[in-house]
């Protein structure tokens, strides 16, 4: 087995590369969230290929492991032991992204049930499991914020370039603070990433970036904190309506982003804006000291040039 660990300190994300006659992987390993997402060069539900990343995943101190594959690539990703999370919708442009995700300390159980022949079972896991409860119930919730703020003016938000040093000092600020949502580290290879800093009267200040996938029109969307309080959430809100008006002058098709599945205000705001949710990813984020449930929120901005 061939393998070379393209680290990279600066953006918080290491990429480890296997390959051999039957496997040919990436493996991106973000610090801050304890996450390696799977890049797979080579379908089929090689064994090798799930103790390759099990293996790597314990070694580097991850708890939780996931791939984004088209839809005739599902069943290999669940007969290795993945639980299907949801999906991105046109991250390819005209097809979506499938997710499937392991929470490494459950893989053996997960295993061991698949060898005992549960074919079929991850749909219905999904459906009853704590984390999509939660995320249903944070909905729920930030629905009601919606109706009881319905006809509150939203505050005239400015929007500026943030240069990486900026964004570094306001992340390391954050992470003080116990409040950062991300280190805005990469989530694909080769990543070109775009901060911004969005601010309003009061003394409201939002750190943003995104990053596009230009031949497919996709982009990820983050920001760096979540709102507080009614008055953070009604700017946050504006402040992502102005984030997808510069992405539609982009060209970009759609976005997505995370948010943890407790987080209501968060939530709301992204109702607000047209936001739908998903897919609910199991023990996905870091949050201060604390591991969280995520929910990924996804939207089309405009329709795919023909």
């Amino acid at each position: 087995m061939a393998a070379t660990n393209l680290s990279s300190a600066s953006s918080g994300v290491d990429e480890l590369l296997f390959r051999n006659d039957s496997v040919s992987l990436c493996l991106l390993v973000n610090r801050r969230h304890r996450t390696l997402r799977i890049v797979d060069f080579r379908a089929g539900p090689t064994p090798s290929k799930r103790s390759f990343v099990l293996s790597t995943a314990k070694r580097e101190g991850v708890e939780k492991i996931f791939t984004l594959v088209e839809r005739d690539e599902v069943p290999t990703w669940t007969r290795l032991g993945f639980t299907r999370e949801g999906s991105i919708p046109g991250f390819y442009k005209r097809s979506d992204a499938w997710i499937l995700g392991a929470v490494v300390s459950e893989m053996t159980s997960r295993l061991r049930a698949s060898r005992d022949g549960e074919e079929g079972g991850e749909a219905d896991d999904v459906a009853a499991s704590p984390a999509v409860l939660l995320a249903e119930r944070t909905i729920a919730r930030a629905r009601r914020l919606l109706r009881e703020a319905e006809g509150r003016p939203l505050p005239a938000i400015k929007i500026a370039p943030a240069s990486g040093v900026e964004l570094r000092r306001a992340v390391a600020a954050a992470q003080r603070a116990g409040r950062a949502l991300t280190g805005f580290e990469p989530f694909g290879r080769d990543a070109v990433r775009t901060g911004y800093v969005l601010s309003a009267r009061g003394g409201f200040t939002l750190h943003a970036a995104w990053e596009m996938q230009s031949c497919f029109g996709n982009s990820f969307l983050e920001i760096l904190c979540p709102p507080r309080h009614e008055a953070e959430r009604l700017a946050t809100t504006a402040a992502i309506g102005a984030l997808c008006e510069r992405l539609v002058e982009e060209k970009a098709v759609s976005t997505f982003t995370f948010a943890p599945a407790d987080d209501q205000e968060l939530c709301a705001a992204l109702l607000a804006n047209g936001f739908r949710r998903s897919a609910v990813l199991a023990r996905h984020l870091v949050v201060g000291r604390a591991r969280k449930d995520a929910i990924l929120w996804a939207k089309k901005l405009v329709a795919p040039e023909a």
